[in-house]
C-alpha cells in the first residue's frame, strides 16, 4: 500500500483554468486529465489523500454530480483534508476520513508528516524531520525545504508519493522564518 498526495483538484471549476494558467480547454478536459493521471498512479490497494479543494463551481452544489466525481477516484481508501472551497456537500461524500489537519506516518521508521490544506511555518516533529504537506497556493509557491506544496499545479496534475515530495523538498529553499520559530535548528544540514 502506498500513500498518494494531491491538492486543489477544483473539479467543475471553469475559472481555475484561467486563474492558474492550467493548460485545459474546459473543466471537463481538466477533470479527464487529472482523473487519468490519478488512475495511472494510484493502485487498488493505495490511499489517496486530497489536501483540499476537491470541487468548486455550480456543479459542486449538485449531489449527484459530486458523487459521480467521487466515485471516479482510484484507491482503496480516499481521504479529504478540508480546504477553503470544500462545502458541506463535499464533506458528506463517503470519504474514509475527513479532517482539517492530520498527521500521517508513511514509514514506520519515520516521524509522521503533517497534512493541512494551508502552508504552515512549524508543526509537530518539525524539528525532527517531519514534513508538512499543503496545497491552497496553487502555482504561486512550491514551498520550502520542510513544507511542500503537493498541489496539481506544481506536480504536473498528478498525485505524488512521499519519495517524490522528499526529492522536491531537497531542491527548495529553507524557509526564511525558520530561525524565528525554531531557533537553534539547522535546517540547511538536512
Amino acid at each position: 500500500m502506498t500513500h498518494w498526495y494531491t491538492a486543489d483538484l477544483h473539479f467543475g471549476h471553469e475559472n481555475i483554468i484561467r486563474l492558474c494558467g492550467r493548460p485545459f480547454r474546459d473543466a471537463d478536459h481538466m477533470e479527464a486529465v487529472i482523473l487519468e493521471n490519478l488512475w495511472s498512479c494510484v493502485g487498488p490497494q493505495d490511499d489517496l489523500w486530497i489536501l483540499g479543494d476537491f470541487a468548486l463551481g455550480r456543479n459542486s452544489r449538485n449531489d449527484e454530480w459530486l458523487h459521480q466525481r467521487f466515485d471516479q477516484l482510484p484507491g482503496l481508501r480516499r481521504h479529504l483534508i478540508v480546504g477553503n472551497h470544500d462545502r458541506a456537500m463535499t464533506l458528506r461524500l463517503p470519504w474514509d476520513s475527513v479532517s482539517h489537519f492530520l498527521e500521517v506516518r508513511d514509514d514506520p521508521n519515520c516521524r509522521p508528516n503533517t497534512l493541512c490544506h494551508y502552508p504552515m511555518v512549524t508543526w509537530n516533529h518539525s524539528r525532527r524531520g517531519a514534513l508538512q504537506l499543503f496545497g491552497h497556493v496553487h502555482q504561486n509557491w512550491k514551498g520550502t525545504r520542510n513544507s511542500v506544496n503537493v498541489g496539481v499545479d506544481v506536480f504536473d496534475y498528478r498525485p505524488v508519493r512521499l519519495e517524490d515530495i522528499q526529492r522536491r523538498a531537497k531542491t527548495l529553499p529553507v524557509n526564511a522564518h525558520w530561525p524565528d520559530v525554531e531557533p537553534g535548528l539547522d535546517l540547511e544540514s538536512r
